[in-house]
């Protein structure tokens, strides 16, 4: 996701709105200041009507807990006319213990959820759904569904989804009176997960669901009574609680990204370089959070990325180690899973691992063509790719752009093409971008369009995506969207602070088409002291009106300008 060079043209500032300066300062200092003084950025993850359904449902099998069972119901009460068909859903069936899927014609609602996730996870997110609403559900109705042990089949799962399915069969088979076809090592395995001092790996939704499997299940009663008090320690203000405990590497890298894309200070990114440097795992690879052991190849990637663009000298053996981790997962098609070799591959996430490859492209020219070679093959025709972890089908497009790059070989010439065609007729008459045709236009999927438009040469669909998106723009430099990120797939959650990591993100990818290129021969890298002519660079230290906000020097800082 980092800024590097296109080749192309510069574009001329006046073309643009006159406030994008100031506004990109106000912005660019908001999420500077977001960063604490240990270099973390903290993102709170919003309550999510699945898991607070999920909780209020145990709170009442278990009995414990009335003053918190209180809140969640409140929480839901204020979801019954939610704009999401399938909360409105949970929240009903979770307050009211009324009905079936299979009874009052949901079947068309779960299949349209379905198609927001990739055609491989379809039947095991279907089997998660129809649990997940038998638990909800009155127990005489979930007693009559068939139980089939071969709809939980954990083969090449992921750690979090092994324990997920195994907790989902659990459940199932003893609400449907199949308790016999549930192993003890099954069960022992959902336990050990309760043996952590906190929520296992960060996720509240597995946590949930092992809580169900494990209730009313002799001895366990102190099990269960420790593992609704740590369910309940991340209940938000509102009642609900959310899907995750938090997602603090994601917002750290993406943060970071942006802040070097927009010239911010070396010093606020070194924290953040050095917050995450100490937070890499073993293995090499970084997760979503410290919370959790298991690495991923998206969080991965724009960590290396970020380390290489503000210090590549005093981060090379993070960068190093990190894209030996990234070695491990490439498949043989090319492409890349999220969590674990073997997994299927996902356009998304070989184009996060190819723009991380290219950091040190001399050595990856193999995996870097293979990497681009399955994202040619895996577009649609109409310029998009599968759902990835992002409800918006941007993200993908401009993700892949980066890593395919519009200035590369001839070969992938049309796969260019076809996605920036398909950025181009998806701008909204308001000059914004919508998740998807024909939704209104939001600031996430505008930012996202935006990136991808600063790799080809027409500055009009740009300044006016510019336009759209400063008007979403709060008084304190803040960017208000609607949420677009996805976990467990389909499902959406709520990190408000991405909306400014993507939208300064964007501005900072505009700001390098506006460079003053005279200043430099064609071609060369961007360095860190390039001033862009309306500001969106602040000033290199030391230069007359820099008021010690701009990057540091190389010979300061030991930096080279990105690859």
């Amino acid at each position: 996701m980092r800024v590097r060079d296109t080749r192309l043209p510069g574009w001329p500032a006046e073309m643009f709105v006159p406030e994008l300066p100031v506004a990109t300062a106000r912005l660019r200092r908001r999420v500077a200041d977001s960063v604490r003084h240990d270099g973390a950025v903290r993102g709170p993850c919003r309550s999510r009507v699945l898991e607070s359904a999920l909780l209020l449902r145990l709170l009442e099998r278990t009995g414990i807990e009335a003053d918190h069972h209180r809140r969640v119901a409140e929480f839901l009460s204020d979801h019954l006319d939610s704009t999401e068909p399938l909360d409105r859903l949970l929240a009903t069936i979770a307050l009211r213990h009324v009905g079936d899927p299979c009874e009052y014609g949901t079947g068309d609602l779960l299949d349209r959820f379905l198609r927001r996730a990739p055609a491989f996870l379809n039947a095991r997110k279907r089997v998660m759904l129809e649990t997940v609403l038998a638990l909800l559900g009155p127990p005489r109705r979930a007693a009559r569904r068939p139980f089939d042990p071969r709809a939980f089949d954990t083969g090449n799962l992921h750690p979090w989804a092994h324990v997920q399915t195994i907790a989902l069969k659990v459940a199932l088979a003893d609400l449907t009176g199949h308790a016999d076809r549930v192993a003890p090592a099954e069960l022992r395995l959902l336990q050990d997960t309760q043996r952590q001092p906190g929520v296992w790996e960060g996720n509240i939704l597995v946590h949930l669901l092992v809580l169900h499997a494990l209730a009313d299940r002799p001895h366990l009663d102190a099990l269960l009574v420790n593992g609704v008090a740590k369910a309940l320690a991340h209940q938000r203000d509102d009642g609900g609680v959310p899907f995750v405990t938090d997602t603090d590497t994601w917002c750290a890298v993406t943060a970071g990204v942006a802040l070097d894309a927009s010239g911010a200070p070396y010093e606020v990114r070194r924290r953040i370089g050095d917050h995450l440097a100490a937070r890499q795992r073993p293995d090499g690879g970084w997760s979503y959070t410290v919370a959790a052991v298991l690495a991923d190849v998206d969080d991965t990637s724009v960590a290396i990325e970020f380390l290489h663009a503000t210090d590549p000298v005093r981060y090379r053996r993070n960068i190093d180690v990190g894209l030996r981790a990234l070695w491990s997962y490439q498949g043989p098609d090319g492409g890349f899973p999220t969590y674990i070799t073997g997994a299927p591959s996902e356009a998304c996430m070989t184009a996060a691992a190819v723009n991380a490859l290219s950091v040190r492209a001399a050595r990856h020219v193999q995996r870097i063509t293979a990497g681009r070679r399955f994202l040619a093959a895996a577009q649609h025709s109409d310029g998009t790719f599968e759902p990835d972890w992002s409800r918006s089908r941007y993200h993908a497009i401009f993700r892949a752009l980066l890593a395919i790059d519009a200035c590369g070989p001839e070969t992938y010439r049309a796969t260019v093409k076809r996605a920036l065609v398909a950025i181009r007729e998806g701008q909204n008459p308001d000059g914004g971008w919508g998740q998807q045709p024909g939704d209104p236009s939001d600031a996430i999927s505008t930012a996202y369009a935006l990136t991808a438009l600063c790799r080809q040469n027409d500055p009009r669909p740009v300044a006016r995506g510019v336009e759209y998106l400063l008007g979403a723009q709060r008084g304190d430099g803040g960017i208000d969207s609607v949420p677009d990120m996805l976990g467990t797939r389909p499902f959406l959650y709520v990190i408000p602070c991405l909306a400014d990591h993507f939208t300064l993100l964007a501005l900072g990818h505009l700001g390098n088409r506006l460079a003053l290129r005279s200043h430099r021969p064609a071609g060369t890298p961007r360095g860190p002291g390039v001033l862009h002519p309306t500001t969106l660079r602040a000033p290199a230290p030391g230069t007359a009106g820099s008021r010690g906000e701009g990057r540091k020097t190389p010979t300061q800082t030991g930096e080279r300008s990105p690859a």
